[in-house]
């Protein structure tokens, strides 16, 4: 934007305009991933739909695109766009529970944190993920994987609907009986047709209790263990959901101090039940290895939630790829385990995320989540915190999985891509659809700072397209 867009549109939005110099400017732009430094040309500290609305109507006048921010906890670092004008939400928060109906009306700036505290009043709990301080917004719209992705599906299936400013400036509605097609497409599609300044989710009880925590093995043993755990894993009643983690060993109370600082297997189960039950029902995981230490153990829910927060604090470097698995073959776990002894860094991880159970019942084509058959998601990562590392540390994530993809399957989840060039992969078979949609609401690609989809009519289209849409209040 030119020097004289900043001033023209900073004068017409008032005190929501935030212009670079500021310390409130600097606090705003910074985000979870600490490799992110790019400069809004200003950031918009919205507080209202009404808020976004003006934004949008000022933004679209110069034909210039937008960010968004929410959490700011996504690893390609989208809320922030170089010399763009940034929507940051992060001060809409506000949950409203119907306990009767088992609904939550949530702020498109909310953390999961937001929505645990609200709904966890009434023993109830909105799908969601596995750290606290990640934005509602953000982790929805790409799908939303979790603890309770296996009992209750992904943010997505539960989401109702949402209320959302498209590109025009207009307020519109979206369920399964308005705007389907955009509902259809906000469902596992990004950030890329509107801002969503509102969801409404189904919740469901759960807690205030549940068994959760992580059982730690030696490296040497990690082989035996994750076979067993692919073995077993997606014969597990849904009521648990386990990922697995090869990475060195915090300076935990349970474990041993000799161990503390060692390349270990960890498993981190999610149990709905008891803990009597939860032992049962995950002891065939372990492939009859003891375990070097374990802290499973009932917890409030809303610890479980916020208990992996600090190793994912913000404030540090990061760096991820992601590979999608149907299965955890014997040659794969190899590789893994070997990579594991040469971590770069403590904070460094191969992560193995756990889908299926509910997440399977919906069909390919229910929602833009591409990815209802797969089983696991591996996410190798690396952390650090000093710049001059990070050519050597992007370049051996790079190396490990690259020796990964050769035993994955197609795709890769949108939220933990770290590059904005993964659209096929995010997408998929649904890459047409979502680009005559984003036709339809986003001609001129406003919304483009994320895993893009290129607006382009429908196949046997001439033309744009009418629409009509009811606005919302």
């Amino acid at each position: 934007m030119a020097p004289d867009d900043h001033y023209d549109l900073s004068s017409a939005l008032g005190k929501i305009a935030i212009l670079r110099g500021s310390a409130e400017y600097e606090t705003r732009r910074k985000v979870w991933n600490d490799t992110i430094d790019r400069y809004p040309s200003m950031i918009c500290a919205c507080k209202t739909t009404a808020d976004v609305q003006r934004v949008i109507a000022q933004v679209s006048q110069l034909g210039s695109a937008v960010s968004v921010r929410g959490g700011g906890h996504n690893i390609a670092g989208t809320a922030v766009g170089e010399d763009l004008v940034m929507l940051d939400l992060s001060d809409m928060r506000q949950v409203t529970v119907n306990a009767e109906n088992r609904r939550a009306w949530v702020a498109g700036g909310a953390t999961f944190a937001d929505i645990d505290a609200a709904t966890q009043e009434h023993g109830l709990a909105v799908a969601g993920g596995v750290v606290s301080s990640t934005g509602v917004g953000g982790l929805t719209l790409g799908g939303g994987i979790g603890w309770l992705a296996r009992r209750h599906g992904l943010s997505i299936d539960n989401l109702l609907s949402a209320k959302v400013v498209l590109a025009d400036g207009q307020s519109v509605e979206v369920s399964d009986s308005q705007n389907t097609d955009l509902f259809w497409a906000l469902r596992g599609g990004g950030g890329n047709f509107g801002v969503v300044t509102a969801f409404e989710f189904r919740a469901h009880p759960v807690g205030p209790n549940v068994t959760f925590g992580p059982t730690f093995f030696d490296l040497e043993n990690a082989e035996t263990v994750l076979r067993s755990y692919a073995q077993h894993s997606n014969n597990l009643t849904r009521n648990a959901c386990v990922w697995a983690n090869l990475m060195t060993a915090p300076p935990t109370p349970a474990l041993p101090a000799q161990w503390h600082g060692q390349k270990v297997l960890i498993l981190m189960q999610f149990h709905t039940g008891t803990l009597k039950q939860a032992q049962a029902d995950l002891a065939p995981l372990y492939g009859g290895v003891q375990p070097l230490g374990c802290a499973l153990a009932v917890r409030p829910y809303m610890e479980a939630q916020s208990f992996l927060d600090n190793a994912y604090a913000f404030g540090a470097r990061n760096y991820w790829r992601t590979h999608n698995h149907i299965e955890l073959t014997s040659d794969l776990i190899s590789m893994l385990v070997n990579l594991a002894s040469k971590l770069p860094t403590p904070e460094s991880e191969l992560l193995i995320c756990q889908l299926g159970g509910a997440v399977q019942d919906l069909s390919a084509d229910a929602t833009a989540f591409a990815h209802r058959d797969v089983s696991f998601i591996s996410t190798p990562g690396v952390r650090w915190h000093d710049a001059g590392q990070d050519a050597e540390m992007i370049r051996w994530l790079k190396h490990a999985s690259s020796r990964i993809a050769a035993h994955a399957a197609p795709g890769a989840y949108v939220n933990f891509i770290a590059e904005e060039d993964g659209v096929s992969a995010a997408y998929q078979h649904h890459l047409d659809r979502l680009r005559g949609i984003k036709h339809r609401y986003d001609p001129n690609n406003m919304f483009r700072v994320n895993q893009n989809i290129t607006p382009a009519p429908p196949r046997g289209s001439h033309g744009p397209t009418q629409r009509t849409h009811n606005k919302g209040d």
